[in-house]
């Protein structure tokens, strides 16, 4: 599908975390005219549409799930969540947001009521899970082997949080695990092989949103395997609609990270 640069504009001004899928409804929306060609006055009858009370509502299935693009390729990756999306497609779907959002709200409900998931290949989060009500980070540990040193110091170089350095004694690579993000840089730039990968697994955050009352996630400590996210996600689920009342978003529901680990012992 083809846009013109006057229909590409006013969608540029979108949130970014609903754009994809406004612009995959006026791209279906003009496909099914049997254009080819996206033109300003269709992005400006569907938002017409969009904000009519009614059209929104339509709009509306109670939560949203995005995910980044590195499935497609993306040299950053450090663990894939492409395998998780279908997955957390159908916890969420089996959870009905939607009715329980009507249950407190009726049809007053906003894209801002959704609760929103966010998966990311690695931890530059292009997605941004750190504002969304649950977060999920792809990641991989790395770890010194036994395969010698060169002392080229790409790792270092490579490294954009200053975790890694070289002991000049054992020459050897030294992580600093405190300040590691567990992108996975320096493990694909060792020419030798030293840095291997431990383990992969993905980091959850809780609680984030945007809105007239930001706020950062809060990140749970340790790293967790596709079946312990599937359980988190079904347990985050399980205590926001046991918990939240008029729409209250799911963020509001704790504050602490005390509170965030006891929420999901």
């Amino acid at each position: 599908m083809k846009w013109s640069l006057e229909a590409e504009a006013p969608i540029n001004k979108v949130p970014f975390f609903i754009r994809k899928k406004v612009k995959k409804k006026v791209a279906a929306h003009v496909g099914n005219l049997g254009r080819s060609m996206v033109h300003l006055a269709d992005v400006t009858a569907l938002k017409q549409q969009f904000l009519a009370k009614r059209g929104m509502a339509k709009q509306m299935k109670g939560y949203d799930i995005s995910a980044c693009f590195g499935s497609e390729g993306c040299p950053y990756a450090a663990c894939s969540t492409a395998d998780l999306i279908a997955d957390l497609e159908n916890l969420v779907k089996q959870a009905d947001i939607l009715s329980f959002l009507r249950s407190s709200l009726g049809e007053n409900i906003k894209f801002h009521h959704e609760f929103r998931i966010a998966l990311c290949d690695c931890p530059n989060a292009c997605s941004r899970p750190q504002i969304a009500d649950i977060g999920i980070m792809g990641t991989t540990v790395p770890v010194v082997g036994t395969a010698d040193c060169t002392g080229c110091n790409a790792c270092v170089q490579a490294c954009p949080d200053q975790a890694v350095m070289l002991n000049g004694q054992e020459e050897k690579p030294v992580i600093d695990y405190d300040l590691c993000q567990y992108c996975g840089r320096c493990i694909q730039i060792c020419p030798a092989h030293t840095l291997e990968t431990a383990r992969t697994g993905f980091r959850i955050l809780l609680g984030g949103q945007l809105g007239r009352h930001p706020r950062l996630a809060l990140e749970m400590p340790g790293l967790y395997s596709h079946d312990q996210v599937l359980t988190v996600v079904q347990t985050s689920l399980d205590f926001y609609k046991t918990h939240s009342k008029n729409g209250q978003r799911f963020s509001r529901l704790f504050t602490r990270t005390d509170q965030v680990i006891s929420f999901t012992s």
